[in-house]
């Protein structure tokens, strides 16, 4: 059976323009989605990301959140007829409020993935308080519980294969310890690229306020440089045959373009196409 990766829906968040996109919209509050991954079609189910732990959390971050009943994990991963304890690995593409709120939930013999980089940028204070105590203290008692915690050092060692069709791989972006989880489908490499991408029409389609030829806009969130944030974007625009970032509806990818957005699943029905430019004009 092809590898195929089902969406997951945790409900969403309002939170201030220019968080997502630098500069744009600046003051104004947006509304976006926050997702997670079921990667299934192996020898067993894989979650990547887990969503923020409750509405209330997200308000430390002057955020609000939109969960509920239908939006808890144990309820996404059902409409797919997959219980908690069916998952064996966990992975997140970085640690953040919005993408490890629900490990808790998870047993200890669900083996939770992260780059080991990730763990510690977490714990350095240096983007407090998106990592918010509970959900790091969680994975701390699972670094003490035998196999619950498995750690990768992608920078050192290059991408990873959790299971067959499935790899992980340094992001480079975003925060220090960000990894992209990338799965081999029936029609192609599909990305899964957490917060390297927020939104595809205003950092990529037509990237805000950028005037060079095929230069990405960066989000107004992360934690390494300009530089950095913009090469992988565009190295995910290159070796991709589908990008599913966590806040944004997963887009079709040729040619660097972004051609189309799915919804529920990759691969699977375009419902959206999107216009090309035409660069070269008569």
């Amino acid at each position: 059976m092809p590898l195929e990766i089902k969406i997951l829906d945790y409900g969403d968040i309002e939170l201030e323009s220019s968080f997502l996109v630098l500069g744009h919209n600046c003051g104004r509050t947006r509304r976006v989605l926050t997702l997670g991954f079921l990667i299934l079609g192996g020898p067993y189910p894989v979650v990547v990301d887990t969503g923020y732990r409750s509405n209330q959390i997200m308000e430390t971050l002057g955020m609000r959140g939109l969960q509920y009943h239908e939006h808890m994990i144990e309820n996404q991963l059902a409409r797919h007829g997959v219980r908690m304890g069916d998952v064996r690995f966990v992975c997140h593409t970085h640690l953040h409020i919005d993408h490890a709120g629900k490990d808790d939930l998870f047993p200890m013999n669900t083996t939770v993935v992260v780059n080991r980089r990730e763990l510690e940028y977490s714990v350095s204070g240096l983007m407090h308080p998106q990592y918010p105590a509970p959900d790091i203290k969680h994975l701390i008692d699972r670094l003490h519980t035998k196999s619950a915690l498995r750690f990768l050092d992608l920078e050192i060692t290059g991408p990873v294969e959790l299971m067959p069709g499935v790899y992980c791989d340094a992001a480079n972006a975003h925060t220090e310890g960000s990894m992209n989880i990338i799965v081999e489908t029936a029609d192609g490499i599909a990305t899964i690229c957490g917060d390297v991408i927020y939104d595809f029409n205003d950092q990529i389609v037509t990237p805000f306020n950028e005037i060079h030829d095929w230069e990405p806009r960066t989000t107004g969130n992360h934690g390494t440089t300009k530089r950095a944030e913009k090469a992988a974007i565009k190295k995910l625009l290159s070796n991709s045959r589908y990008l599913l970032p966590v806040h944004d509806r997963p887009a079709k990818i040729e040619g660097g373009n972004v051609v189309g957005r799915l919804h529920d699943q990759v691969p699977g029905p375009i419902v959206q196409s999107v216009p090309q430019r035409n660069w070269f004009p008569a």
